[in-house]
């Protein structure tokens, strides 16, 4: 059963996690203050499945047949992708990050790589990972993607780490499960999910089997530690977007922790673990671009808005019309990859459908480098009383609030009040510590820049644009000799060799 928002909040109460906050121990998730952002933006994603007029895009038929929540579902079709898409787009213009989309991310490479398991060596595992699948859709549950391990020492590997913990891997196997310990890292969501989804954030070499394990463990199961950040900055009168909404950061230790084989879907098969792995990225690199391209519409609006609220029009201002053009062509242009990559998708022999690679590799990595231009334009159509504005205290000051209201209103029909409150509002998402949590986490989430220039470079037919070039050699097409075969030859510039002078071939005659 589909829950509301309300209701999810409500499950949480039920859990009893070991979750420290600010040097505390946090006696309840959903009273906690400071979650409250978070759980409101994951909530978003409840509430919206409940919509009449968004369900089409919000939610899909489950594993049963009955209907689920989009971000728990398994790909069958473009449809499917552009949906996910959307809906991606469609929480995170209200949310900010919606953080449920990373479980269907995941869901989908370990649909793939467990069935692969299956395939080469037979065993349990994907039927394992549907029954999961179906528990989650069942009860609609939130869960937390446990992938970035703390790495520890980057120059060696997993195996190789003076502290062991820095990797999460198997510890102990047993007849009834396995027993786990180590730290991931970066944990989205992590104080307010209700299960944690253990997966390798890297190739393991076959020696390393002990790393190759993907899991599903409950938030409160015993050995479990969080250690999280706040969701935004709740309680700042300031922050007009990330008080409401925004998400916890978390890191999680895992401290001999076991894990029934009813919950594990990985367990040192290394090949396909590292399908996972980089099926994962593809997947969740697509959905990156949907959130991103939901953060440009608010940048676009609060744009519009804040130039009105300065007195001018940006249709008719030059300057300021090519700057809003610019944020335009940004958002929609990576958010065209994503489009791109859904239609051109392929089915996987496990039989759900896949982001296509170069597309998603591509608008993934645009919006990585393009969101400090996101912040610039914001910034340059906004004007600098975005940072330089005084605190929303003062509004409610006796001798400072008619002082400010009078000399600071922009545009005579525009009350102060709200063109503070715009300032305030991309203040928030730009130039903050959010502003600075959201460049971090385009930049490096899904993995870094490098790693999605090293997909394109991979999944790239190369070879293919060069034999073109060949066959236009071939063919005489292009007046540039006969090809590579000829041209490359040490010491030759024809077939014949060079004459003249004496010389046949370079040698004297």
């Amino acid at each position: 059963m589909m829950k509301s928002a309300e209701e999810y909040r409500e499950s949480l109460r039920a859990l009893k996690p070991r979750i420290y906050l600010g040097g505390s121990l946090i006696e309840s998730v959903a009273d906690e203050p400071r979650f409250e952002p978070g759980i409101n933006a994951t909530g978003i994603t409840y509430d919206f499945a409940l919509v009449d007029d968004l369900k089409s895009t919000m939610t899909t038929s489950g594993l049963d047949g009955k209907p689920t929540n989009r971000f728990l579902a398994i790909n069958r079709s473009r449809a499917d992708l552009q949906d996910k898409l959307e809906a991606v787009r469609l929480t995170c213009k209200v949310a900010g990050c919606a953080q449920r989309y990373l479980t269907h991310d995941a869901f989908n490479a370990l649909f793939e790589a467990t069935w692969l398991i299956n395939e080469t060596y037979g065993g349990e595992n994907h039927a394992r990972l549907l029954d999961y699948i179906q528990y989650a859709q069942t009860n609609d549950l939130s869960i937390g993607i446990a992938m970035t391990d703390g790495k520890g020492d980057r120059s060696k590997r997993p195996s190789e780490q003076d502290q062991p913990d820095s990797y999460v891997h198997v510890i102990e196997r047993r007849s009834d499960g396995i027993v786990i310990s180590g730290v991931k890292a970066i944990i989205t969501g992590g104080p307010y999910m209700h299960e944690l989804l253990v997966m390798p954030c890297r190739r393991m070499d076959k020696h390393e089997k002990d790393f190759a394990v993907a899991c599903a463990v409950p938030i409160d199961a015993a050995g479990i530690t969080i250690v999280s950040r706040p969701a935004g900055r709740p309680g700042n009168p300031a922050a007009k977007f990330s008080a409401k909404f925004a998400q916890a950061v978390a890191v999680a230790h895992f401290d001999n922790v076991f894990v029934p084989y009813d919950r594990v879907f990985i367990d040192g098969e290394t090949e396909e673990a590292h399908l996972m792995t980089t099926n994962y990225a593809t997947h969740h690199r697509h959905s990156c671009i949907g959130a991103r391209a939901g953060f440009g519409d608010l940048l676009i609006g609060a744009g519009a808005m804040m130039a009105q609220a300065n007195g001018l029009d940006y249709l008719k201002v030059p300057h300021l019309r090519e700057k809003m053009v610019e944020l335009i062509k940004i958002t929609e242009g990576f958010y065209a990859c994503g489009i791109a990559s859904s239609t051109m998708g392929v089915h996987d022999a496990a039989g759900n459908f896949r982001p296509d690679q170069i597309y998603a590799n591509i608008g993934k990595l645009l919006l990585a480098n393009q969101i400090y231009d996101m912040h610039r334009l914001a910034h340059d159509v906004s004007g600098g009383l975005v940072v330089a504005l005084p605190g929303p205290e003062e509004d409610h000051n006796p001798v400072t609030s008619a002082i400010l209201s009078d000399v600071l209103r922009g545009h005579p029909d525009v009350p102060y009040e709200h063109r503070a409150n715009v300032s305030r509002f991309i203040e928030d998402l730009t130039a903050s510590e959010t502003g600075g949590w959201y460049s971090v986490i385009s930049l490096h989430g899904g993995g870094s820049p490098e790693a999605m220039k090293l997909e394109i470079l991979r999944n790239y037919d190369i070879e293919a644009r060069s034999d073109l070039v060949q066959a236009l050699f071939d063919r005489g097409a292009l007046e540039m000799g006969k090809g590579i075969k000829v041209d490359r030859q040490p010491g030759r510039c024809c077939a014949k060799g060079c004459q003249g002078d004496g010389l046949v071939s370079g040698k004297d005659t």
